[in-house]
């Protein structure tokens, strides 16, 4: 064990290392700024049992109704040997959906030999095209070896490789929510990277696994499935950069105190201000993502970034809420780097101020509500309304089969 192993299992106590997934690698990219977050995944730390040690217990997850109706329609999907499923892949990539296609199961293999057998037959598929349910892909995260399985690959398509994913939630004339059609493309990003990583390994071109990726919801609410095509190559660009700074982990240990730990057998109070010496980048969107969300929340209670990134980077350097509304009274001077977010802020109380003179003069809501920017006091430290919506949620209108 080098010096760097043992550092983290010293950080994450007397308990093995919490294997990553999927879901948890995607998670990664949401807030990649985050040393708190880089370090604790780095050390396998579960995170779930240190925030309910601390009183701050995650509150999100998948229901088992939401899991249930998942495996429902994938199966329904998967059905027939697959030939509905292969239908909507091949018109959606543009390939042939009358040209006959094999039909490999590797989700029955015995566990024991699954990636290899796996390995195997990705890297040998000949030229005809080739569907492979369940394949078992792998990664490496911060030096650890974590598998993956996709929902399906399939081979030679139309010349490419293609990751399916199959998710429950649905698309109604034409439109999928954005935060899950965000969720299903980062998830989509890392099967795709571990791909290519398995072809590049074999002596294949990686580039032949398409950062298209077809996700297969169903549509208006029936369980008619209908394919879309979810271009994944931003999400590709965060993840490689998370990775790549988790497999760096020796700098970020750099500025970690030596006595650092987040067992989670350890005293609360203990934990609580071990935690408070690494730096965290808190914004709204990570309560979707981080099981430590809601501790971070209350730590950042009072500060710009609680009110999301739009806002931290509007504000240009002006750490605290405090400080936003004495700018924009005018009872403290900009400090140097501060003069352009200054004036905006004095703009803006400016015309809210006329704005609620005018409306006093006649009958309106907003009558009753003292002027000036105090009033932005008001509003809650952790205003989702400021959140920017995610990235490459893009609406699937004129894309789907």
């Amino acid at each position: 064990m080098t010096s760097t192993e043992q550092r983290l299992a010293a950080i994450r106590g007397d308990v093995p290392a919490r294997r990553h997934n999927a879901r948890t690698i995607a998670a990664l990219t949401g807030n990649p700024g985050c040393t708190r977050r880089a370090v604790l995944d780095s050390a396998g730390v579960d995170k779930p049992k240190l925030a309910e040690r601390i009183g701050f217990p995650a509150r999100f997850g998948q229901s088992r109704f939401a899991i249930s109706r998942g495996n429902a329609f994938e199966a329904q999907v998967k059905s027939d040997g697959g030939t509905e499923l292969l239908r909507l892949v091949a018109e959606r990539v543009g390939a042939d959906p009358e040209e006959p296609a094999t039909w490999t199961d590797l989700n029955a293999a015995d566990p024991t030999d699954r990636y290899d057998r796996s390995r195997d037959l990705l890297t040998t598929a000949g030229d005809a095209p080739a569907l492979f349910d369940h394949p078992l892909l792998s990664l490496e995260v911060a030096g650890q070896r974590v598998y993956l399985e996709p929902d399906l690959v399939a081979a030679r398509l139309a010349g490419r490789w293609h990751v399916v994913e199959i998710k429950s939630f649905p698309v109604v004339d034409g439109q999928a929510d954005p935060a899950k059609v965000a969720a299903a493309a980062i998830q989509s990003a890392v099967y795709v990277l571990a791909l290519r990583e398995l072809l590049a390994a074999a002596g294949h071109d990686p580039e032949l696994v398409s950062p298209d990726v077809v996700l297969v919801c169903p549509r208006d609410f029936a369980n008619q499935p209908v394919a879309s095509l979810v271009d994944v190559r931003r999400q590709l660009l965060v993840l490689r950069r998370q990775l790549d700074r988790m497999a760096r982990i020796d700098a970020l240990l750099a500025g970690v105190p030596e006595d650092f730990t987040a067992d989670p057998t350890a005293e609360p109070a203990a934990l609580v201000a071990a935690l408070r010496t690494v730096e965290a980048r808190y914004a709204p969107d990570c309560l979707a993502a981080c099981e430590l969300a809601f501790f971070c929340r209350d730590e950042a209670r009072g500060q710009t970034g609680a009110l999301g990134r739009p806002v931290r980077e509007a504000l240009g350097g002006v750490a605290t809420v405090a400080d936003v509304l004495a700018l924009a009274d005018g009872v403290r001077p900009a400090e140097p780097g501060q003069a352009e977010a200054a004036a905006l802020l004095r703009a803006a109380a400016r015309l809210r101020a006329e704005a609620l003179a005018q409306s006093s003069s006649g009958p309106g809501a907003f009558a009753q509500q003292p002027a000036g920017a105090g009033a932005l006091a008001q509003q809650p430290a952790g205003a989702g309304a400021f959140a920017q919506p995610s990235a490459g949620a893009g609406a699937l209108a004129g894309r789907s089969a």
